[in-house]
């Protein structure tokens, strides 16, 4: 089930920049993002690559658009549950993204429908210091294979 929430205020005492792991280098480019996703993954065992996939392309669709629409990435964060993995982007502007179909074959504007097709759920956090975009993607672990021979 998908669900959308066009914006909601931050929880009181809530960090609005994201959590991010300490000591973790700071996430600047998709580059970043990626690996510390990856990295984060691996750590859960097995998943179904079409999902580390999907994952990997939401957490470069949010860096991406975190630079060209918002002055760059103030805070990132990876949330693990039990059947989804969610990726929060922090930016310093409070504008929430827009869902525009394109008009014509124009180049951009592809990006958060593909987020909004992917994720599970995507809620936004905005404030007037920015806004938290968390984007949560289903994940089912794979069974590990017994070696042969047990």
């Amino acid at each position: 089930m998908k669900t959308w929430s066009d914006t909601r205020r931050p929880a009181a005492g809530a960090d609005p920049r994201g959590a991010r792991s300490a000591g973790a280098p700071p996430v600047r480019t998709p580059a970043d993002a990626r690996q510390l996703v990856r990295h984060t993954l691996a750590a859960l065992g097995p998943l179904r690559p079409a999902q580390v996939e999907d994952l990997l392309l939401v957490t470069s669709e949010l860096v991406t658009n975190a630079h060209r629409h918002a002055g760059g990435v103030t805070g990132f964060g990876i949330g693990v549950g039990h059947d989804r993995v969610t990726v929060s982007v922090s930016d310093a502007s409070g504008q929430t993204p827009l869902y525009e179909r394109p008009a014509d074959l124009r180049p951009g504007g592809y990006g958060w429908p593909i987020v909004l097709r992917l994720c599970r759920e995507v809620t936004v956090d905005a404030g007037p210091d920015g806004k938290t975009i968390h984007a949560a993607v289903a994940v089912e672990r794979c069974a590990v294979p017994e070696p042969a021979g047990m």
